[in-house]
Order: structure tokens, then sequence, then C-alpha cells
């Protein structure tokens, strides 16, 4: 009860204030939404709330209600990133990378794995099994079969990644690409950072 007549009371002090006065005409309903938009910015979301409901004209209500909506979405959005990266461990985009590696079979990609995660040059390695590959190489048209390392490390050693690659693996011309990573899991990649040294 006492709620609905501090509700009451809110609705009826904006309603009489200079942001709510009403005025005749699409010129006048312009003037409502940019004195509705002062009133969001000084008086705050609650009066903002009370105020939509003193326009008789339920078309500036609608604005208004499509206004307030698009203006929090990006607003609640960004707080609650903010929150969320405040609550859990906090990462730097791109501070880790994923990296891809094709090899000619399960046999070099185990081996080429376990010496990458032995030599702390990355966290973990995924060994996707049965690719196909169809690319150009010298001049001819090629299709084999394949196998991928998915490889979790920091950016900051994909050089290191990539000429042990290139010492350690059969190819000529050794397949070695990164990604930064944008977002993650923040308990994963700060075991990532863990796991690999700078």
């Amino acid at each position: 009860m006492e709620d609905d007549l501090k509700e009451r009371h809110h609705t009826e002090l904006f309603c009489k204030s200079r942001f709510c006065r009403r005025k005749k005409g699409r010129k006048g309903d312009v003037n409502k939404i940019l004195h509705f938009l002062l009133a969001f910015a000084t008086v705050g979301v609650n009066a903002v709330i009370y105020g939509i409901r003193c326009y008789q004209s339920e078309a500036v209500r609608f604005e208004l209600t499509v206004l307030v909506s698009g203006l929090m979405l990006p607003l609640l959005r960004t707080v609650g990133l903010r929150a969320f990266s405040m609550a859990s461990e906090t990462y730097t985009s791109g501070t880790h990378s994923a990296a891809f590696v094709t090899c000619p079979n399960d046999t070099v990609a185990k081996e080429l794995a376990r010496g990458i995660v032995e030599k702390k040059l990355a966290a973990c390695v995924n060994i996707v099994p049965k690719i196909t590959s169809i690319y150009e190489w010298q001049g001819k048209i090629e299709e084999d079969s394949e196998v991928l390392m998915m490889i979790k490390t920091r950016s900051s050693k994909v050089s290191e990644l990539a000429e042990y690659v290139r010492s350690n693996h059969p190819y000529e011309v050794a397949e070695v690409i990164s990604l930064p990573i944008d977002q993650g899991n923040p308990p994963y990649l700060k075991w990532i950072g863990d796991v690999v040294p700078e």
C-alpha cells in the first residue's frame, strides 16, 4: 500500500513537472520526447518509468518505451559483461591464440603434440582425425586425407611453436596458422596462462 502511494506521488510530481507539460501537434510530441530524454539524464530510471505513464498519447508512450528499451539493452549488456569480468578472472583479448597445423597421419600428429606440450609451447593440443584437404601444390590440384591439430597457447609463443613445427614436421611447407582468442571460459584461459610461461 505504501509503495503504491509513493509510486502515485512520484507519478503526479513528474506529470506536473516541466518535463511532462502537454503540447498539441507533432512538434509538441518531439518536445515531449526531448524533455523526456532530459528527465532520463537528470531524474533517473524511476522517473522515466513514471513519466511514461503520464502521457495521454499511446503513440508517444510507445515511442518512449521503445526508446528506453533501446537505450537500456546496450547499457545492461555492458554492465553485465563488466560484472562477469570482475567476478571472474579478467582476460585481455588476444593474450592467447589457437594455432592450427595439419599432419599426414595420427602418428606424426601425436609425436608433434607431445613435443609441443612437453616443451611448454602449448597447454593443449586436440587432434582431429580424418579431414580432407584440397589445395594447389606445384601447379596441380591435390586432395589428401590429413589430421588437424588445434593448439591452444599464448600468442607470444606462436613464433616458437611455428619454428618447432617446421623443424619436426615431414612436410616441405608445414601449415602453421594462428588466430587470437577473443573470449572464452575465464578459468580455461587462466589455465592456458598458468601452463604456458611467458
